[in-house]
């Protein structure tokens, strides 16, 4: 049984599945094995829309239930019916959480915050289009100009959701259309916050990950998934010795990672059942701590992010990491149209720059 797995939740499932297979489990006498195969949401999507995969996944952890819903909406268009379920024993249910946060260089936040009293993405604007560099925001010369980090949305679907979360702010509200991203002022203000990411071309899917590794030159801070976050906090601080201010945004993007199976005749519904199985497991309480560890947000009722003084949400507090999120707007899920339209201006004014 194959399972096509998010790239942020990949490390924790991967283990799950390890200790999964090691307990041999059977449905109606045959055994399970899960495979679990690491792909960035925006691809499996791909793969999906043009049935690309070289054998179909039983099922599928996205980053976020939109990605869910577009593969069905394009399936259901193909096939008169859906692939994908929203209620009954197999509909698409999140087995972690995680969301955008600010991650920025301490030093670098209490400048901004000194200036503009807040991160958010009007002050990152402000600050990559301050002609002076860092001396004009009140910070170290030697710090140059301010250096955004977002990760590639061609690599990595938070991108996407980075230049989504931008135009929520801009506009002031959770819900975006194709309208707002395609109108002429809207693209300029964009261009000029994105024109202060250092090499987009060239960074991994993993942003976070480089800024642990290569420090300033990959960006002072950012817009990225807390859990990436949070994987990188303790080697910042080890390497560069400057740990990470880490801030919530007024408006939310939420990855829900919701357990897809697949209800095509591709797979046996002995298939689809041993699925579940796996499901059920990755939601059990032990499993669900677990995740904790790997800066995820649980969904299991009993566990608390709070509950280990190992975890990262409990050693990471003073920088701002917060148990509970404050009171914000959830951004609404985009279409598919608004996502190719920020793809296609992304290609055209700044992967080719």
């Amino acid at each position: 049984m194959r399972v096509v797995t998010a790239l942020a939740v990949e490390p924790w499932v991967t283990e799950a599945a390890k200790s999964y297979n090691a307990s041999n489990p059977k449905l109606e006498g045959r055994p399970i094995h899960v495979t679990i195969i690491p792909m960035d949401g925006l691809s499996a999507l791909s793969r999906y829309d043009s049935a690309s995969f070289e054998q179909l996944p039983t099922a599928w952890i996205p980053d976020s239930r939109y990605l869910v819903e577009l593969a069905n909406a394009a399936q259901k268009d193909k096939q008169g019916r859906d692939v994908f379920l929203t209620d009954g024993e197999y509909r698409a249910k999140p087995i972690a959480l995680s969301l955008f946060a600010w991650g920025i260089y301490q030093s670098r936040a209490v400048v901004l915050e000194k200036k503009f009293g807040e991160v958010n993405w009007k002050t990152l604007h402000d600050a990559a289009t301050a002609k002076g560099g860092w001396p004009e925001l009140g910070g170290d010369p030697q710090w140059g100009f301010f250096k955004l980090v977002v990760p590639n949305p061609r690599k990595n679907v938070g991108g996407l959701a980075a230049m989504v979360a931008a135009a929520g702010e801009y506009y002031d509200r959770p819900d975006i259309s194709t309208a707002d991203v395609t109108d002429l002022k809207f693209q300029a203000w964009l261009k000029e916050l994105m024109g202060a990411v250092t090499d987009l071309s060239g960074a991994s899917a993993y942003t976070a990950e480089d800024f642990a590794l290569l420090g300033y030159s990959v960006g002072d801070g950012g817009q990225l998934l807390e859990s990436d976050l949070l994987a990188s906090m303790a080697g910042i601080q080890t390497r560069w010795n400057d740990p990470l201010a880490v801030r919530y945004p007024k408006y939310v993007s939420w990855f829900d990672f919701p357990f897809s199976v697949w209800m095509g005749t591709e797979t046996t519904a002995q298939e689809k059942n041993a699925a579940l199985d796996f499901e059920k497991y990755l939601l059990t309480e032990e499993v669900q701590k677990k995740a904790v560890a790997y800066g995820l947000r649980p969904v299991h009722p009993t566990v608390s992010v709070m509950a280990d003084a190992n975890s990262p949400f409990a050693k990471w507090q003073k920088q701002g990491v917060a148990a509970v999120v404050p009171r914000t707007s959830a951004m609404r899920s985009p279409s598919r149209d608004v996502l190719q339209a920020l793809l296609r201006w992304f290609d055209l004014n700044i992967a080719k720059r």
